[in-house]
């Protein structure tokens, strides 16, 4: 991994060399200190105190704070140290060697190092790879374990149904590797650091910063030294601001600067709501004569019910010990408030097609994100003056083949392409002060990307009708293997995930077993796995637009569904001190960046900001 102190270092250098740019933006830092009162005649404690619901210019406490930022010009500023943004960036740089141009690309990324807010399954596609690098096993790329077993399953309570996995269908892994994503990434860093990239870990991108005609002129990362009462502490530090040509965005699914972007320029006008899942994921250590390298299994159907969709991951990894991945993802679109993924995922592991290669091994690691599922009915507009949207952050996941690894990379790939001629150009030809590259979305259009997910636009929304899973494999055996997705139609997703909960007083609980510490955990002996740690005297990031939302509506319409579908145990409903009811209260130390209370909140009242660079979860190649 690379050292922290190596980049902060550069950064600091940086810093002290860059002019001061006087500002009046103010870089989103978090801010929630969320507790709740209930249904009582308590009045409502502040919950948020995160200065983008509470100005500071409105706090008495930060007069005379001097709030100018440093900044500093390079010619590409990439958000997001993951596949996408750091393909885009190799490939920058391989474009400018090869035509002997100078340029300065700048990559900042949230995590403590590349690779540590890296998560996926992952079954990795080696196509935009070996595009970008077609030497890359000599390069040593960590793409150690082939695969060679493929097992689909349907699963009912105590018995298998296997599916044969015929050459055509989407899930098939012949000629794909099972990695563990983070190491790739974590790779991928190196190549991009050995040709020139400028990477900078542990700062987070904040804000997105704009010229006086709104175009994006770059980002601000975020402030340091607030205190969780959202004073400023004797240690506050403005961020930095890196300006740009271009800046492409490359968060991961649902970034939050990108949902600034959609509302900006609205950029999803002409496009369906994205829809999401959440994958929850394990390491295990098993023993040997159960390991089986190159092994890959898949499952749908128990514990879910066939209205909901999902299904299940368990790799056989060939590293020179006996590890396996193994995890469960859950479509955000489910209607029940009483499920919990987490405990889903818990209780899929007691399945007797599944417990017994876990029986005698033991846990070493745990994480979860959300992915996109809206596929090409969702993807919104990519391109903006000043800006490109790029991988999963406006969302290129084929949803059937559970892979978007790759076409994250060739996304970044094309956006490189298309920038690269304008940003070295003699004169810049651009009606804005911030270059605006729609060559990259035909660029896209032209693509085996875009190919791809035509072809496997439906199979997802077919899942939506009255036989769930059973009628959605019975089109994608029709449509998609027969007719390979040529169907003169397209169908649609139903909408926010975040709408499609039912009230609680119309579903039925889900009682859940009890875990036994063996094969199924409890939730905060899992996010112990994570390496999950926040600065703790910071604002906490997981704010509320309105404080009295969470149990006046969620607890009352929804039973609280946050302290289900967190995977981290961050939402949490407890008595008040004095009177009678609940309030909700917020861990944000445990949070693990998967974005989904922010998603499927059903009032849409939790904004999920960036903490300080450095913080959340600390992924060892998941």
């Amino acid at each position: 991994m690379f050292p922290a102190s190596r980049y902060s270092s550069r950064a600091h250098r940086c810093i002290r060399a860059l002019k001061t740019v006087p500002t009046d933006h103010a870089a989103p830092q978090l801010y929630t200190t969320l507790h709740r009162r209930a249904c009582s005649s308590v009045s409502a404690p502040r919950i948020t105190t995160h200065y983008t619901i509470h100005p500071r210019e409105k706090d008495p406490r930060w007069e005379g704070v001097e709030m100018e930022r440093f900044g500093d010009e390079a010619d590409v500023v990439i958000v997001g140290g993951g596949p996408a943004g750091l393909s885009a960036a190799i490939r920058l740089k391989q474009l400018a060697n090869e035509h002997g141009k100078e340029l300065r690309v700048c990559l900042v990324e949230k995590a403590s190092q590349i690779g540590a807010h890296t998560l996926s399954g992952a079954c990795l596609e080696p196509t935009a790879l070996t595009e970008l690098f077609p030497d890359w096993k000599e390069r040593g790329a960590p793409l150690n374990t082939p695969v060679t077993e493929d097992v689909f399953s349907i699963l009912t309570e105590k018995h298998r149904i296997p599916v044969p996995m015929l050459p055509g269908l989407p899930m098939r892994n012949h000629g794909n590797y099972i990695v563990r994503l983070g190491n790739f990434v974590r790779w991928l860093g190196e190549q991009a650091e050995e040709l020139g990239v400028e990477l900078y870990p542990g700062y987070a991108a904040a804000e997105v910063l704009f010229h006086e005609d709104g175009s994006v002129k770059g980002i601000a990362t975020n402030d340091v030294g607030i205190a969780k009462d959202g004073s400023p502490k004797d240690v506050f530090e403005r961020g930095m601001e890196l300006h740009a040509k271009v800046t492409l965005f490359g968060e991961g699914c649902h970034g939050h600067l990108a949902k600034q972007l959609y509302k900006q320029f609205n950029l999803r006008e002409n496009c369906e709501p994205q829809t999401y899942a959440i994958g929850l994921k394990e390491l295990w250590m098993i023993d040997e004569k159960k390991w089986r390298p190159g092994r890959v299994e898949h499952s749908v159907g128990w514990p879910l019910n066939r209205n909901t969709y999902g299904g299940s991951f368990l790799y056989h990894l060939n590293e020179g010990e006996p590890l396996v991945a193994l995890g469960f993802v859950v479509g955000l679109d489910y209607t029940n408030p009483y499920l919990s993924p987490f405990r889903e995922f818990q209780r899929w592991k007691h399945h007797p097609f599944v417990a017994p290669t876990l029986e005698g091994g033991h846990r070493i690691a745990y994480g979860a994100r959300a992915l996109n599922e809206g596929g090409l009915q969702s993807i919104p507009k990519l391109t903006f003056p000043g800006g490109l949207l790029i991988g999963c952050s406006p969302g290129f996941m084929n949803v059937p083949k559970i892979k978007g690894t790759h076409t994250a990379m060739k996304s970044g790939m094309l956006a490189a392409e298309a920038i690269f001629p304008q940003i070295t150009a003699e004169s810049l030809d651009s009606e804005t002060a911030g270059l605006h590259v729609p060559e990259y979305a035909e660029t896209l259009k032209n693509s085996w990307v875009w190919k791809e997910l035509y072809a496997v636009r439906n199979i997802r929304p077919s899942f939506h009708n009255y036989f769930g899973l059973y009628g959605g494999m019975v089109y994608t055996g029709v449509f998609y293997w027969i007719f390979r997705g040529k169907e003169p139609w397209t169908l649609k997703h139903c909408g926010l995930d975040a709408h499609q909960l039912k009230p609680a007083k119309d579903c039925t609980p889900i009682e859940y077993p009890k875990p036994d510490g063996k094969i199924s955990f409890d939730l905060l002996s899992s996010v112990a796995l994570s390496g999950t740690n926040h600065e703790g005297d910071q604002p906490p990031h997981l704010t509320l637009k309105d404080d009295s939302v969470p149990v006046a509506r969620n607890l009352t319409i929804f039973d609280g569904p946050e302290q289900r579908f967190c995977p981290a145990g961050v939402y949490e409903y407890v008595p008040v001190e004095t009177g009678d009811g609940m309030r909700l209260q917020i861990n944000a130390q445990n949070c693990v960046h998967c974005k989904t209370c922010d998603i499927k909140d059903p009032s849409q009242n939790i904004n999920w900001v960036v903490p300080e660079g450095g913080g959340g979860p600390a992924y060892n190649g998941m």
